[in-house]
């Protein structure tokens, strides 16, 4: 049985101290990447890509793929990253034709300067919770992830034309 309350279809967000606090930490997410990149000389999009880098190296395609983008506009950024020297382009050790990206030591440096405090308080906030308080809170953040998958991997069709932009 579900115990989930009935929201009316007029009014899909019920407003719950909790939700109101998520919408309000994913909105400060937002403006943290805009924020960040801003003072790292980079763009949005290009921030993106540094922070998919830092979990490994990935092919252009897989990039263009993560970023929703024309494999031409990943080009284009991994060009730009490429000239600051935010990455690297190293020859995959099993196919020499293809081509992997790395994030380079200064980029991980230069974006993990912007973000050192907001690392340092969530370590401090991490640390004063119980084991089962942190259970919970994990729990809890899994499932906020796995509603706002739905929406991402959403197969159903974009309107419009991405805002007027040429995507080749």
């Amino acid at each position: 049985m579900d115990e989930s309350p009935e929201v009316p279809a007029s009014r899909p967000w019920h407003a719950t101290e909790s939700l109101e606090t998520l919408r309000t930490l994913l909105e400060a997410a937002a403006r943290l990447r805009h924020v960040v990149a801003r003072r790292a000389g980079l763009s949005e999009v290009e921030l993106a890509a540094l922070e998919r880098l830092s979990h490994g190296p990935v092919g252009p395609g897989a990039l263009a793929r993560h970023l929703d983008v024309t494999s031409a506009a990943a080009t284009g950024i991994v060009d730009r990253l490429s000239r600051r020297g935010h990455l690297d382009r190293v020859p995959d050790e099993t196919d020499r034709r293809r081509t992997q990206l790395h994030i380079t030591d200064s980029a991980t440096a230069e974006v993990q300067r912007h973000l050192a405090p907001m690392f340092a308080g969530l370590a401090r906030l991490d640390a004063g919770l119980s084991p089962d308080e942190r259970a919970v809170v994990e729990r809890y953040l899994r499932g906020a992830l796995e509603c706002i998958e739905v929406v991402v991997a959403d197969p159903a069709p974009d309107k419009g034309d991405r805002g007027g932009a040429d995507d080749g």
